[in-house]
């Protein structure tokens, strides 16, 4: 049975691995470009000191629901600062560690780029309304409650990613705007090679520190958020998400927890100590809880459907 590591042995122990994933992501990694992906000729000068028109809600041509996930999507990726900050001190800024730390920053940092160019060039969004949430949201920050637990960072962001990519694919299917759907895939696509970097360095975890791992997979499931989650009205604005279809706990339970919990075959898992053996229990619990309240939270929105559809 593996005894336990400390956060520097496991981040030595892992290095190699950070190593190998890194020139893997590398080798698959697409280059694109943001400005590739805006429609630029459909842009036209805002009101202000350049006297341009002003926003109304009818240039918006995508669907309010849309709308309300774009800027949640935009706000989260805005944190980037943040986020960088956090990982770079938990993961260092040498070696293979500090290259994945500031490649995977300068990728992150197109998706908001490019997100903010086509909302603002297609007026898709109230662009005052747009910077004043954005000052709001980085001015409070992200702080990773995880502290410097290296393992439970690593089980949070392989389902987090996964679960951006889903939100990402989802929105620009709903926008029902080719435009928007194609750079929200070229995004998502990023979004799954950060995935399988982060799900397969908690692989290797499991062969390292079987119980520690398994410890934090346990702990991240059972108060995972979004990093999103600090927006403005963000309850709000995940329920209209969610009963649109876009990412609720179906999705969450069924195409995200369960697809990383079956990577690392949590089930089979060897080498446990007596708190990994409860964890694992506390995972399937949780899959349980989950299926349940993904139960019900899809009998009300049909039960939601049938009445609106009742009353017109």
């Amino acid at each position: 049975m593996t005894a336990s590591l400390s956060q520097t042995a496991l981040l030595l122990e892992l290095e190699p691995v950070v190593a190998k994933n890194l020139d893997r992501h590398l080798a698959m990694a697409k280059e694109w470009f943001p400005h590739e992906y805006v429609p630029w000729s459909e842009g036209r000068t805002f009101d202000g000191p350049l006297g341009g028109e002003a926003w109304a809600e009818t240039d918006s041509t995508i669907p309010d629901v849309a709308r309300t996930a774009l800027i949640v999507n935009l706000l989260t990726e805005d944190n980037l600062p943040s986020y960088h900050h956090e990982i770079a001190t938990l993961f260092g800024r040498d070696g293979a560690w500090g290259t994945w730390v500031h490649r995977w920053t300068a990728e992150e940092g197109r998706h908001g780029t490019a997100i903010r160019d086509y909302l603002t060039v297609t007026r898709a969004v109230d662009p005052v309304a747009l910077e004043r949430a954005r000052m709001t949201h980085m001015s409070a920050g992200y702080h990773n409650v995880h502290g410097d637990e290296v393992l439970h960072s690593l089980a949070y962001v392989s389902f987090q990613e996964l679960a951006t990519r889903i939100s990402h694919r989802n929105t620009g299917r709903a926008t029902a705007d080719p435009a928007c759907e194609a750079l929200l895939a070229r995004v998502a696509a990023d979004e799954n090679l950060h995935m399988v970097f982060y799900r397969n360095l908690l692989g290797a975890a499991f062969e390292l520190a079987p119980g520690q791992a398994m410890r934090a997979v346990a702990d991240v499931l059972a108060d995972f958020q979004m990093p999103g989650v600090g927006i403005e009205g963000f309850a709000r604005k995940s329920v209209a998400i969610a009963l649109a279809g876009i990412y609720d706990l179906r999705q969450h339970r069924d195409e995200v927890v369960l697809p990383v919990l079956r990577q690392w075959d949590v089930f089979n898992v060897t080498g446990l100590d007596a708190d990994g053996e409860t964890a694992r229990d506390q995972v399937a619990r949780h899959l349980d809880d989950l299926e349940r309240a993904a139960s019900r939270f899809e009998e009300k929105r049909d039960a939601r459907a049938a009445r609106l559809a009742a009353r017109a």
